[in-house]
C-alpha cells in the first residue's frame, strides 16, 4: 500500500465523520484464508508441525481454551494488512486505539482461526516479517491475554502469540491483519 494514499483516504474518512456523511473505504485484499479445514485443534496442530511451523509456548495453550473455536464450515475470510501508521497512527497507539480505528474504517477483527490457518496458508512469508492477528484476545493458563502472531524469524516459521491488553502500546511499524469488506 502506498502510505500516502492510505493518509488521505483516512483524512477524508475522518472529515466525513463532521460533516454527518460517511466515507466507505476500501483496502485492497491481501491474502485470502480458508476456515474450517479441521474437525479438531488436534488435526490443525499437528497440520501445522507436518509442513515444518513451529508453535510457540503461549499458541499451543491458547489453542487448548475453549475461547478458541474452529468454524463449523469451510469459510474464506479476505484480510487486510495494515501497519499502526497506515492505520493514522505515524508515532504509534495502543490496541485499544488500534481496534477503534479499524472499526471506523469499516474493518473487522479476525475470528482467531486465523491465526493458525494463516500460518498454514502463508508457507512464503518473507524472513523477518512479523505480523499480529486483529482477534478478541483469548486468556492463557495464566489469566493474561494473548493474540495470535504470524512470524518468520532467523529459526524458523511460528505461529507464537502477543500480548493482548488494550493498553498495550505498539509501534508505528507493527502490522495487523483484519478482515476486509
Amino acid at each position: 500500500l502506498d502510505p500516502e494514499k492510505v493518509s488521505d483516504a483516512l483524512q477524508a474518512a475522518i472529515e466525513s465523520r463532521f460533516d454527518g456523511t460517511r466515507a466507505t473505504l476500501t483496502f485492497p485484499i491481501w491474502k485470502t484464508v480458508t476456515l474450517g479445514t479441521f474437525k479438531d485443534v488436534k488435526s490443525l496442530k499437528r497440520a501445522l508441525e507436518k509442513n515444518g511451523f513451529r508453535i510457540g509456548n503461549w499458541a499451543n495453550d491458547i489453542l487448548g481454551k475453549s475461547a478458541f473455536k474452529l468454524a463449523s464450515e469451510e469459510t474464506e475470510m479476505s484480510l487486510i494488512h495494515l501497519t499502526v501508521a497506515e492505520l493514522g497512527f505515524p508515532k504509534g497507539a495502543t490496541l485499544k486505539e488500534i481496534y477503534d480505528r479499524a472499526k471506523e474504517l469499516g474493518l473487522e477483527l479476525c475470528p482467531a482461526e486465523v491465526g493458525p490457518q494463516l500460518r498454514l496458508q502463508y508457507g512464503d512469508q518473507p524472513a523477518s516479517e512479523w505480523l499480529t492477528v486483529a482477534m478478541e484476545p483469548i486468556t492463557d493458563s495464566d489469566c493474561y491475554p494473548y493474540l495470535f502472531d504470524v512470524d518468520h524469524d532467523f529459526d524458523g516459521r511460528w505461529l507464537g502469540t502477543h500480548w493482548g491488553s488494550p493498553d498495550d502500546f505498539w509501534d508505528d511499524d507493527s502490522q495487523f491483519v483484519f478482515v476486509g469488506k
